[in-house]
């Protein structure tokens, strides 16, 4: 699981907003830009490729 204080300073590394935790769905997830980030075995996989770059600085 993850823990509070590591939830409250992550930040999406697409546009750089606050993201969310949910909890019961096991991912995190960005509401500026719609970005969704899967948690494994307790680790954030929160890469973003070149497609989501691209489409991030049109």
């Amino acid at each position: 699981m993850l823990t509070k204080e590591l939830i409250e300073i992550l930040i999406c590394p697409k546009c750089g907003e606050k993201i969310k935790y949910y909890k019961e769905e096991n991912y995190l997830y960005c509401d500026a830009c719609g970005k969704k980030y899967d948690i494994i075995d307790d680790i954030p996989i929160m890469i973003v490729d070149e497609e989501d770059n691209e489409s991030n600085t049109k």
